[in-house]
């Protein structure tokens, strides 16, 4: 099977992420009292460390840390609440392990800012730089790689790939616009959000779709509501539906995938890529 492939390489503090030599994989790092999947297990900076450490050990390229929940009806926090749980945890995993790329979940520019200077390296923004003006500004200030994810308000799709693509590529006019390079720029189709189930699906069918658009997609399905739905299965009992995703995902040309299960899914990764990369 022939897919689009990019090559990057991404500076991340003293060390980089290279991609277009095999699938690259983010380990999620929550570090709130609320998350969909493991909220409060990991709200404690020690805690938080020893998780990050230890996804690296099971093959993590990438910790992304979020400190606000993004399930379906949270509440939002502050930035200041924002900013003291995640900039502690940033801060000890680079003294503890400063080879360790870093990216941070957060749509608000202040927070971003906050969480570059103390040792972050990437912005992953779930609302495509269109919640906070100021955000793309601030990925052109540190010159860092951004992950543009789809997300919208409104769920009226006329056309739902169709939409996307456009909704997606006004992300990528709003960081071209702002002054950030075409090669730090990452999509991801924002699986789960403001997409019911079958909509989810026919997002999964037509990742290839996005995978042509000139950019590198992240794949973001891990535990998520429409593989529980899919399979009728609890939260904690979905990986193996999660790396069925995983392995459609790379097949389509998708080349990071950010999950929970780092080990579980860096294996299927690997076997994917000993078939699609060889």
């Amino acid at each position: 099977m022939k897919r689009e492939l990019y090559r990057r390489r991404y500076p991340c503090g003293d060390s980089a992420v290279t991609l277009g030599d095999r699938t690259l994989i983010m380990g999620i790092l929550n570090v709130t009292p609320d998350s969909f999947s493991d909220g409060g297990r990991y709200n404690n900076t020690d805690r938080a460390v020893k998780h990050a450490l230890q996804m690296m050990d099971d093959g993590a390229d990438i910790i992304d840390i979020g400190g606000e929940s993004t399930r379906p009806g949270h509440t939002p926090i502050s930035e200041l609440e924002e900013i003291q749980r995640i900039v502690p945890v940033i801060e000890a995993i680079h003294r503890e392990a400063p080879h360790i790329p870093i990216s941070i979940d957060t749509y608000k520019a202040n927070v971003a800012r906050e969480a570059l200077k103390a040792g972050g390296h990437i912005i992953n923004d779930i609302w495509g730089f269109k919640e906070d003006p100021q955000m793309a500004k601030v990925a052109v200030e540190f010159d860092c790689p951004v992950i543009l994810m789809h997300n919208r308000r409104d769920r009226n799709y006329n056309h739902l790939i169709e939409d996307i693509v456009n909704d997606l590529l006004e992300s990528v006019k709003i960081a071209k616009d702002a002054g950030v390079k075409d090669e730090m720029i990452i999509l991801d189709p924002g699986i789960g959000f403001a997409k019911d189930y079958s909509e989810n699906l026919k997002v999964m069918q037509s990742l290839d779709v996005l995978t042509t658009l000139g950019y590198p997609v992240l794949l973001a399905t891990s535990r998520k509501k429409f593989i529980r739905t899919a399979l009728d299965l609890e939260i904690d009992e979905v990986a193996f539906g999660t790396a069925a995703t995983v392995a459609f995902g790379i097949a389509q040309g998708c080349q990071m995938v950010r999950v929970h299960d780092v080990k579980e899914m860096k294996r299927t990764a690997q076997m994917c890529d000993a078939m699609y990369y060889a």
